[in-house]
C-alpha cells in the first residue's frame, strides 16, 4: 500500500488533487487506516493512472467518472485507445510544429508566408468554433474590437505579451503546486496581473471576470493550458481565484 504522498509524488500531483478526487468520489483510498491515513494499492494507482490520460485527453472529471465506472469498463481497451488518440496528436502536434517554426523564421527574417500557412494544421471547423464560441462568450462586437486592437501590436509587443503570460501561467501553477489558498495575497497579485494582461485586449467588469475564469476550467481546450498531467485542478484554482478578485472588483 501507498501513502497519499507517496501517491502524489509518483503521479507528479499534488496531495490536495488527491484529496479532492477522494471528496468527488472519483478514486477513493483503498483503506484508511484508524489513524485518517489513506492508503492506496496497485488497483487505485491503475484507476489513477486512466483519470490522468484522460484529463490529458481532455475529459471533464464527471465524465471521467462515468467512464470509470460504466460496469462495461475495459482497462486494456481504454489504454490502446489513449495510445491511438496520443499517436494522433503526436502527428497532428508535429504539423503545428513546423507551422510554428515557418512563422518564426518568416518573422525573424521579414520573408513572406501564404495566408493559409499561418493555420496549416488548425482545421477550418476548429478555427470556426473558436470564433462561434468567442461570439457566444464575449459577443461579436467585443470580438471583433479585440482582434481589430490585436492587429494593431507590433512583433515586439505581441512577444512581450506572449511572454507576460507565459510568466503569469508559471507562477500559478507554482502556487498551486504549492497548496496555495486562491485568495492568498499571493494568488491574488498573480491574478492583478493576469487581469491587466486580459486588459491588453478588453477590459472585463466583475462578472466577464468572473465567467472567463469559468471558462478556463469548464472548456476543454483551455483548460488544458493550465492543466498538465501533473497538475490536474489548477485550471479551477484560477478559476476560484479569478472570482475572488472579481468580487473585489466589485
Amino acid at each position: 500500500m501507498r501513502t497519499v504522498r507517496q501517491v502524489a509524488r509518483a503521479a507528479g500531483i499534488s496531495v490536495r488533487t488527491l484529496h479532492h478526487y477522494d471528496a468527488i468520489g472519483l478514486l477513493k483510498p483503498g483503506h484508511v487506516g484508524a489513524n485518517g491515513y489513506r492508503y492506496y494499492g496497485k488497483e487505485e494507482l491503475l484507476r489513477l493512472q486512466q483519470i490522468l490520460f484522460y484529463r490529458e485527453l481532455g475529459l471533464p472529471l464527471a465524465e471521467i467518472a462515468a467512464v470509470l465506472d460504466d460496469p462495461g469498463f475495459d482497462p486494456l481497451a481504454a489504454l490502446r485507445q489513449h495510445r491511438a488518440a496520443l499517436e494522433g496528436r503526436i502527428d497532428h502536434y508535429r504539423t503545428l510544429i513546423h507551422t510554428i517554426d515557418r512563422t518564426i523564421a518568416s518573422l525573424e527574417k521579414d520573408e513572406h508566408m501564404e495566408d493559409n500557412d499561418y493555420y496549416a494544421g488548425i482545421a477550418p471547423e476548429t478555427r470556426d468554433r473558436w470564433q462561434r464560441e468567442a461570439e457566444a462568450f464575449w459577443g461579436k462586437d467585443a470580438v471583433a474590437a479585440a482582434a481589430a486592437k490585436a492587429r494593431s501590436f507590433s512583433k515586439e509587443q505581441v512577444a512581450a505579451i506572449q511572454e507576460e503570460m507565459e510568466a503569469i501561467r508559471a507562477d500559478f501553477q507554482h502556487l498551486f503546486r504549492e497548496g496555495a489558498d486562491p485568495a492568498s495575497d499571493a494568488v491574488q497579485e498573480v491574478t492583478g496581473r493576469h487581469y491587466r494582461w486580459v486588459s491588453h485586449s478588453w477590459t472585463p467588469d466583475a462578472a466577464a471576470f468572473r465567467r472567463l475564469g469559468r471558462y478556463y476550467a469548464d472548456n476543454s481546450e483551455f483548460r488544458g493550458t493550465y492543466d498538465h498531467p501533473e497538475l490536474p485542478g489548477c485550471a479551477e484554482f484560477i478559476a476560484a481565484a479569478m472570482g475572488v478578485y472579481a468580487g473585489r472588483l466589485g
